[in-house]
């Protein structure tokens, strides 16, 4: 992955305000990145000093690895799940 897309998207997943959350897709269409799965990637390696927990699926639902972590840095943050699964109208991040 080239340096410059990878700064951007760090740059966007940084951007998402607490108490919103956005999906890998919709980080991946404003970067530019090819697919989503970049996003994931870039995430799972340089992340850990990025609010990598206010992206999730287009379903709204976390990866089953980090489910549990991720939904209760969300409650903390007052966004409340629904049966696992946030509610994407409301949540969702709109730069």
């Amino acid at each position: 992955m080239d340096e410059e897309l990878h700064e951007r998207m760090r740059e966007i997943v940084a951007s998402v305000p607490p108490g919103s959350v956005t999906t890998y897709g919709d980080v991946a269409a404003m970067a530019g990145a090819p697919s989503p799965r970049m996003v994931g990637k870039m995430l799972s390696e340089d992340g850990l000093d990025l609010p990598w927990h206010r992206v999730l699926r287009a379903s709204g639902r976390p990866a089953e690895h980090i489910v549990h972590r991720q939904l209760e840095l969300l409650r903390a943050e007052g966004v409340l799940a629904d049966d696992g699964r946030i509610n994407l109208r409301k949540y969702r991040w709109k730069p």
